[in-house]
């Protein structure tokens, strides 16, 4: 079973925010990658992004594990690394239920 999944790419979320708005793309495209550099900027601090009834960005140290090398089964180290979490809001789980 090979199902295209759905999905909105940047292109169609600018689209939809310029109709939305009553802007054009150009504005839209700004305004879209304003927030994304915003976002990008606060979380490198450590800073957490909230959006009320969005969801809640953040970043979370994973500590160094052990793991295995798929093709030999041989031990490896696997190092510490910052990830980033989204927690939804409220209302993005209510929309989406």
């Amino acid at each position: 079973m090979n199902q295209e999944e759905e999905r909105m790419t940047k292109a169609d979320l600018v689209a939809k925010m310029a109709d939305d708005a009553g802007i054009t793309k150009a504005a839209a495209e700004k305004a879209l990658n304003s927030f994304v550099d915003a976002v990008t900027e606060t979380l490198a601090q450590g800073d957490k992004v909230t959006l009320v009834g969005f969801g809640t960005f953040s970043v979370a140290e994973r500590a160094a594990r052990e793991g295995r090398n798929p093709r030999t089964g041989e031990a490896i180290t696997i190092a510490a690394s910052k990830v980033i979490k989204f927690k939804a809001g409220s209302k993005l789980k209510e929309a989406v239920q």
